[in-house]
């Protein structure tokens, strides 16, 4: 299990995985942050990077901020960040 900490931009053009930037991996969504969908569609985004099932990544901290952290079941903190390029 490991935590990785995000900061999300809602409402762009379409849904990435930017990079890392002061510490936390930048992620841009196309979905509003509304009823938690944003929240759904980063989550789902950085499992299917990662090869990883859906369910395995949840926000742990941060429901409601652009500033999060994610829960990511079934790496380690060295193979998270190794898979991310960080």
């Amino acid at each position: 299990m490991a935590e990785l900490n995000v900061r999300v931009i809602p409402n762009a053009s379409r849904d990435e995985i930017v990079g890392w930037h002061a510490g936390a991996l930048k992620i841009k969504t196309a979905v509003a942050p509304e009823s938690g969908k944003a929240n759904k569609a980063i989550c789902a985004l950085l499992a299917k990077h990662l090869g990883l099932p859906k369910r395995a990544v949840s926000v742990l901290r941060g429901q409601t901020n652009s500033q999060k952290c994610l829960l990511v079941e079934g790496l380690s903190e060295a193979e998270l960040r190794e898979r991310l390029g960080g």
